[in-house]
């Protein structure tokens, strides 16, 4: 299952469990990862799962920016689309960092998408 743990100087402080199709994040009551910070927009990105086409039972993960005022960030690059999530990449949301980990990513499905 894959996750989004919170860095703070580098050392996780929370994760959140990616455990649904599509999930919101923002500093409003309404999102599934909320991020009660100012520099985070009330409705600040969407991270999806998607099914890998070449991989059966294997997702993908997906995060695109919800038109947030600070922007979404992978790997200190702004996104301005979406852009799919590799274990281990950086998300900054806002001035908030955070680490996604698949732990069921593998070298085959890494190759799969590149072949796509």
């Amino acid at each position: 299952m894959a996750s989004l743990s919170q860095l703070v100087d580098s050392v996780v402080v929370t994760t959140f469990e990616l455990d649904q199709p599509e999930i919101r994040v923002g500093r409003g009551g309404d999102n599934d990862i909320r991020i009660d910070e100012i520099s985070v927009s009330g409705h600040h990105a969407v991270i999806e799962a998607v099914p890998n086409a070449y991989l059966e039972g294997t997702m993908d993960y997906y995060i695109t920016d919800s038109n947030s005022t600070n922007g979404t960030f992978v790997n200190d690059i702004r996104i301005s689309g979406r852009q799919r999530l590799n274990s281990n990449d950086l998300v900054r949301i806002g001035w908030n960092e955070f680490r996604f980990v698949d732990e069921d990513e593998n070298a085959m499905e890494k190759t799969a998408y590149i072949l796509d």
